[in-house]
């Protein structure tokens, strides 16, 4: 029997709108990367202050390349699937995991000196609030309604009430 999940027009519009967004933030930051032949990710690991030795294994010559390589493809994957709606909440669980590496290596904790960032965070910072709104995401998801997901899925749509 196929469940069927009741959004009102502004909630589905408001879960799409963020997918959307989160999507274009994922999108943009591979495609950067991926037109800046001089990124790599081994400074941030190199400066991580939590969990260094597992952060600078990452950054080691043995490893940085495929870590390099594994970070733009994901970050490209998750915008894609948000964006377009079509397998969002694998996107969102990955880029959960994405962004918790990036918030392990440079933790907003007390005591710990603040990585590189735009501010000053204590315990929460856009990592962390990204994450969350990407569980969100995965908890209410709108693919069947608003993406391509649509046209492969038959079994579970959202529906918007007027």
């Amino acid at each position: 029997m196929s469940k069927t999940i009741q959004f009102s027009s502004a909630q589905t519009f408001s879960l799409v709108l963020l997918r959307i967004l989160i999507g274009w933030h994922f999108l943009y930051e591979g495609v950067i990367k991926v037109y800046s032949p001089s990124w790599s990710a081994k400074g941030y690991l190199l400066s991580a202050t939590y969990m260094e030795s597992f952060f600078r294994w990452l950054a080691s010559e043995s490893m940085i390349s495929i870590v390099d390589t594994l970070n733009i493809g994901a970050l490209l994957l998750i915008g894609f699937g948000l964006i377009v709606g079509f397998k969002s909440r694998w996107a969102s669980i990955l880029g959960i995991a994405l962004l918790l590496l990036y918030y392990l290596a440079h933790p907003a904790f007390p005591g710990y000196p603040q990585g590189p960032s735009e501010g000053s965070y204590w315990i929460v910072n856009k990592n962390l609030i990204e994450a969350a709104a990407l569980l969100v995401l995965y908890l209410f998801p709108t693919e069947t309604s608003y993406g391509l997901e649509r046209l492969f899925s038959k079994s579970q749509q959202v529906t918007p009430n007027p």
